[in-house]
């Protein structure tokens, strides 16, 4: 199997194996808890996260900031 190249934050990550995206953010050392997923520019709900991360995909990590 080929690695599957994943951008996280405008940076190229690769695997050699399938995983989820709550897989991914794991591997990365990311918290499940306080953020947003955007993939490919839209939103990527937390009840999709158990689903496989897609080749080539751009995933953006949000975090929510207080202040104003």
């Amino acid at each position: 199997m080929s690695q599957i190249g994943i951008t996280v934050n405008g940076a190229e990550h690769y695997f050699d194996a399938e995983l989820t995206v709550r897989e991914l953010l794991d591997r990365l050392n990311l918290p499940c808890k306080g953020i947003a997923l955007a993939v490919d520019g839209a939103v990527f709900p937390k009840s999709r996260w158990d689903e496989p991360v897609g080749r080539g995909w751009e995933i953006e990590v949000l975090t929510a900031v207080q202040g104003g």
